[in-house]
């Protein structure tokens, strides 16, 4: 990147010294962020965005704006040297440009429950190199979360920010509503440790793995508690806009494998949600697992493949390492009245 980058210059100029073909998928995402932006910012005057209009692949069922986005994405992505894009809302690969360079994964809209009450959606992008030989097949995606060239995610909440890296560390943009255009605001991203905040669906805690049930349980309790330091939790339901409170502010999300039907490998998908939000995170010098696993080294077999979450402060996802690997957790033992040393301080 650039050695000596300006704040409020345009998101183009920044990308200006990095990989010419990289910066074009870049901007072409910031450009389709743009008119999903606008379309949100016009909420129920734009018609019934969040109205169920289909279920994809996973079963999910597919909102009016999840399509809009998944569309718009495909349509700036055509003339940015990609060959083909990968969508949570498609079953298969969408071919783009038979000679273009690189693949995109793609979670169009995260957090597409929040559509309707007027919460933040984000959406989500990975790049990845083309295959050399002609063509494209689902396998040609299925390259471990180390081998991307660039990543990011786009938070449609009070204002617009694109968070994004192409290897060389991780950066933010913010939409300027006046000019529709992306300008820089924050450089060289690091987040933050100290912070006492965990993100998880407490509604799932009845089928919670063990180790996950006692990190969450020492955090509840507080100062009385073995982490003796009271704790807040922060839940906005899409993954996405998560990641980017956890960029600002430090912390843990937390999205474990579960004893639910389907979810014994989690819900978040590795190609377009766990790997793209993995290097954005590492680049910001935090780290990213499974539980126990770095996210960027874990293969997978298919498009939609699922796998646990685990991401944020390097001193919070280490110390959710600690509870997996020592076996300290007697799922029989009274969280709330309970005292032990498990990790004390």
């Amino acid at each position: 990147m650039q050695t000596e980058p300006s704040l409020g210059g345009d998101l183009e100029d920044f990308l200006a010294a990095a990989p010419a073909e990289v910066a074009r998928v870049v901007v072409a995402v910031a450009s389709a962020a743009t008119a999903i932006a606008a379309l949100i910012r016009q909420g129920p005057l734009a018609g019934a965005l969040g109205a169920a209009v289909g279920v994809n692949s996973d079963g999910d069922v597919q909102k009016a704006l999840d399509l809009f986005a998944d569309k718009t994405f495909e349509e700036a992505l055509r003339g940015a040297g990609v060959r083909a894009l990968a969508s949570e809302e498609r079953d298969d690969v969408a071919l783009l440009d038979p000679g273009g360079e690189f693949l995109v994964a793609l979670d169009p809209l995260d957090g597409s429950s929040n559509i309707d009450v007027n919460v933040a959606v984000a959406s989500i992008f990975g790049v990845l190199d083309a295959p050399a030989a002609a063509g494209v097949r689902q396998a040609d995606f299925l390259q471990p979360g180390r081998a991307l060239r660039a990543a990011g995610l786009v938070v449609y909440g009070p204002h617009v920010s694109l968070l994004f890296t192409v290897g060389a560390g991780a950066h933010e943009a913010t939409l300027d509503p006046q000019t529709g255009r992306f300008r820089m605001t924050r450089l060289n991203l690091f987040v933050p440790e100290g912070r006492a905040e965990f993100a998880i669906n407490a509604s799932n805690a009845r089928h919670w793995p063990a180790p996950i049930r006692a990190y969450i349980d020492d955090c509840l309790m507080g100062e009385t508690g073995p982490r003796q330091h009271d704790f807040n939790m922060r839940w906005i339901a899409s993954m996405a806009a998560d990641a980017y409170r956890v960029m600002q502010r430090g912390g843990v999300y937390l999205y474990p494998a579960d004893a639910r039907a389907g979810f014994a490998n989690g819900r978040l998908h590795c190609l377009y949600e766990a790997n793209p939000i993995a290097m954005l995170i590492e680049q910001a010098g935090g780290l990213a697992t499974d539980g126990v696993n770095r996210i960027l080294d874990l293969p997978f077999e298919n498009l939609h493949a699922r796998t646990p979450l685990v991401f944020g402060s390097t001193d919070k996802v280490e110390r959710v390492k600690r509870y997996f690997l020592r076996g300290d957790h007697n799922a029989e033992r009274s969280p709330l009245f309970g005292r032990r040393g498990l990790l004390r301080g």
